[in-house]
């Protein structure tokens, strides 16, 4: 073999990178010729626009108004003729309404004053200043409480449980509302309940309270309304 020229050069130093940095750039290459996509440009200027040859445009009629011709002017006559009025002029007299001092004051005497009773609406019973008395509550300090007392012993003493809800299985609230009235008896009873007998026996009940002594608002009777549920539940 022939000497090198330059025996610290060597050309194979370098071989295994450039054949590495070569095999990327062909695969490279590879991959975008596999990856190029072409696209058809769309032609915006092949359609033809068809229109007439001769384009007609219609134009809006001409609505013609009506003008009514002018007045005609006032003819101003040359002479000016004044006319006088000689009806007589008729004056209305009104007459005062103030009094007259010189005349006599009348005295009034012996008037009668009739008290017609006045119609108070109803007062629930938790506001009302003088509430219902129960017979029996007309000693007790606490009117208002004994009165609830009477009530619900009045309910366990004449309660009785009809015979068809037993039967049945029937049981639920009753909800009773009734008026005190003004002479102190019970009026316009009102009831809600899940069956027709227990509502029937609930109105029994109510219809069983003894007369009160009605309520009173500033010292004058009123009509008190009372609402009290009663519960029909099975042992």
């Amino acid at each position: 073999m022939k000497p090198k020229k330059h025996p610290k050069r060597d050309l194979n130093k370098n071989s295994g990178l450039y054949f590495v940095i070569g095999l990327i750039l062909v695969m490279a290459c590879t991959y975008m010729a596999f990856e190029w996509k072409t696209y058809d440009r769309p032609n915006y200027y092949g359609e033809a626009i068809n229109m007439p040859d001769d384009p007609l445009e219609e134009l809006p009629p001409i609505i013609t108004l009506d003008v009514p011709p002018p007045p005609p002017e006032p003819v101003i006559p040359d002479v000016i003729e004044i006319v006088i009025n000689e009806d007589p002029i008729i004056e209305t007299v009104v007459a005062s309404s103030e009094s007259n001092p010189d005349k006599e004051i009348l005295e009034v005497k012996d008037i009668d004053v009739i008290d017609d009773p006045v119609d108070m609406p109803p007062v629930p019973f938790s506001v009302i200043e003088e509430v219902p008395v129960f017979p029996g509550c007309e000693k007790a300090v606490d009117k208002r409480a004994c009165f609830q007392d009477q009530m619900n012993r009045h309910i366990r003493k004449n309660f009785r449980y009809p015979e068809i809800p037993l039967e049945m299985g029937i049981q639920g609230k009753v909800y009773m509302q009734f008026m005190i009235e003004t002479d102190g008896s019970i009026g316009h009873i009102q009831k809600r309940g899940p069956d027709k007998h227990l509502e029937a026996e609930a109105t029994r009940i109510i219809k069983l309270l003894p007369k009160m002594q009605p309520g009173k608002q500033r010292g004058t009777p009123v009509k008190v309304p009372f609402s009290i549920p009663i519960n029909f539940k099975l042992q």
